[in-house]
């Protein structure tokens, strides 16, 4: 399988070659866990992925990124992996992937995977012999302590070290126990990861999503972390996000691998801001294309961080994504653009509405306001759909480690009621994103003939896939609309964004500008129509409706137009 699927890539690599031309290129994140189930076990599978070509061909995206396919005991979704080389079984073989891959590029779609190198499971054989003693050829792989240096706890609750009991030594997991944390000082460790990089780069696949890429380096002195967000630890990214040597790994990462090959790169930098994240993307560097951000996804935390019920406030969030727009246009970089991804709550739960009366409009709207912006915009699975946050009422139906620790800290150690919790769970929790895909309106949302392994929102019958294609002016042709329109227009990929009226809290206005035409973007973030002058400085002597979610609005620019709720309206003008 191998050696076959190797050979369609060199005999199709002209076909395939990225180019690095990420200007108007569209990415769909699929979890392949939720996506679609061919075999009648519950869970997503690579053939169920095949299947769906078509509907993601008809979509018009470029891009596929898998979250992680690879062999693993899914403590955490695949993100503790036991083996790099290896299909995860419960989602197919080599060969299945093999077919994924050819359909794929049959279809002009390209594959990029997720790559997980800050830590492994701890049921990877490196960190089975890691921790047998002090002096095997593993010994070093992973971070070893003979006691607990600082007092960072861990992203899924209690302290980042926990004791092995054959070294009698500590080893860190930044995230649950059964993920220890590589050790990147290690060359050996950096050119195993090289080896897996060109194993999988070889088979023809094309780029990588880098988990939490930004905690490679650790700073070696360990210092303790500030405690923040009521938390019972202090936070470990004092000693890891972006550490001393983080640069120096991603280059030599792209000097001696990525630099071969014509892919896309993009790195998830948890606590990155714009500045630090200039020194990710600048193409003189030589390390990754585009980063994931996080600064939008903080704007509605409270004193006990993620979970929380405030909405994000609008003029904050318009600068935070200006702040990203002028740094990297600024610093000859790329930006990420997305609402939310598999760790996120969906998009029109937290930033729209997702009533029956407001859900696909709003939908359209938060679609339009992004994907007009400069940058790669990510489409989450279902985002097409306007699909919700679940509608889980009990502890017993999430599944995310994150969230069961956050149920029992929150409830046993911070006070709060069950009922509090489970509705903070409700707007935030990671399994809003992972319940699965709905297809149709028959049982299981035709997501699978089985119980599926996380359960399906109660409102498949009314919003699903056939139901969007039946229907002329669903989210899907809506989006499917601002994807072709990014693939057409070059003001979209080439135009200089600027910010209009800053302070507004109700509607989100900005240009995109080259030097003869212009577009214009109006978001309303309200369920209230709003009479809204555009600023004075904006001229259009001629002028066009490109898109917007509302039938009736006005074909020519004009100064003063009546936006009505989470109404959106883009204008090309000369």
């Amino acid at each position: 399988t191998e050696r076959k699927t190797a050979d369609r890539k060199d005999s199709g690599k002209e076909e395939q070659k990225m180019e690095l031309n990420l200007g108007d290129k569209v990415v769909y994140q699929i979890y392949p866990k939720s996506f679609r189930d061919s075999d009648g076990d519950g869970i997503g599978d690579l053939n169920g992925i095949r299947k769906k070509i078509p509907y993601l061909a008809k979509l018009g995206v470029d891009v596929l990124w898998l979250n992680p396919i690879y062999a693993s005991p899914q403590v955490d979704n695949g993100y503790d992996i036991s083996n790099y080389r290896e299909i995860e079984p419960t989602f197919g073989t080599m060969e299945d992937f093999g077919n994924l891959l050819a359909e794929a590029h049959e279809a002009g779609l390209k594959i990029i995977l997720d790559l997980v190198v800050n830590h492994t499971s701890d049921q990877h054989p490196w960190f089975q012999e890691s921790r047998k003693s002090k002096d095997n050829p593993y010994s070093d792989y992973y971070i070893w302590k003979d006691e607990v240096i600082n007092n960072w706890g861990s992203s899924f609750g209690g302290s980042a070290w926990e004791y092995a009991e054959e070294r009698a030594q500590y080893y860190l997991h930044c995230f649950a126990k059964e993920q220890p944390d590589l050790n990147w000082e290690n060359p050996k460790v950096r050119q195993e990861v090289y080896d897996i990089l060109r194993f999988w780069l070889d088979k023809g696949i094309d780029g990588f999503r880098m988990d939490v890429i930004s905690l490679l380096s650790k700073d070696q002195s360990f210092p303790d972390g500030p405690v923040i967000q009521n938390k019972a630890y202090g936070s470990y990214y004092a000693g890891c996000a972006n550490g001393p040597r983080v640069h120096e790994f991603l280059q030599e990462m792209n000097r001696e691998v990525l630099s071969k090959y014509d892919i896309m790169t993009v790195g998830e930098t948890p606590h990155t801001n714009a500045d630090e994240a200039a020194l990710y993307t600048d193409e003189s560097r030589k390390e990754l294309n585009m980063v994931f951000h996080f600064d939008h996804m903080h704007l509605d935390y409270d004193e006990n961080g993620k979970y929380a019920t405030n909405r994000v406030p609008l003029v904050a969030l318009k600068k935070v994504m200006t702040q990203w727009q002028d740094k990297m246009h600024e610093c000859n970089g790329w930006n990420s653009l997305y609402w939310c991804n598999h760790d996120q709550a969906r998009a029109v739960t937290r930033f729209g509405n997702d009533s029956e009366e407001y859900r696909e409009i709003s939908a359209k709207m938060l679609g339009t306001c992004l994907h007009m912006m400069q940058g790669t915009p990510y489409i989450y699975e279902g985002e097409e759909l306007g699909m919700t946050n679940a509608d889980f009422t009990k502890i017993e139906e999430y599944k995310d480690v994150e969230a069961l620790d956050i149920f029992k800290d929150f409830t046993e150690r911070k006070g709060f009621s069950k009922e509090d919790t489970l509705h903070l769970l409700h707007l935030k929790s990671r399994d809003n994103a992972r319940t699965p895909m709905q297809w149709d309106a028959s049982e299981n949302a035709g997501f699978s003939e089985a119980q599926p392994w996380i359960r399906v929102n109660a409102n498949y019958k009314r919003i699903n896939t056939e139901n969007a294609l039946a229907d002329s002016d669903s989210v899907f042709y809506y989006y499917q609309k601002l994807i072709a329109l990014r693939h057409e227009l070059p003001i979209i990929t080439d135009g200089v964004y600027e910010l209009l009226d800053a302070e507004n809290e109700k509607i989100y206005a900005y240009l995109r500008k080259g030097e003869k035409e212009s577009l214009i973007v109006l978001c309303n973030f309200t369920d209230e129509t709003v009479e809204y002058e555009v600023d004075e400085s904006v001229k259009a002597e001629r002028s066009k409706l490109v898109i917007s979610n509302y039938k009736d609005a006005p074909e020519k620019f004009a100064s003063k137009i009546t936006m009505k709720p989470y109404g959106a309206y883009v204008y090309y003008t000369k």
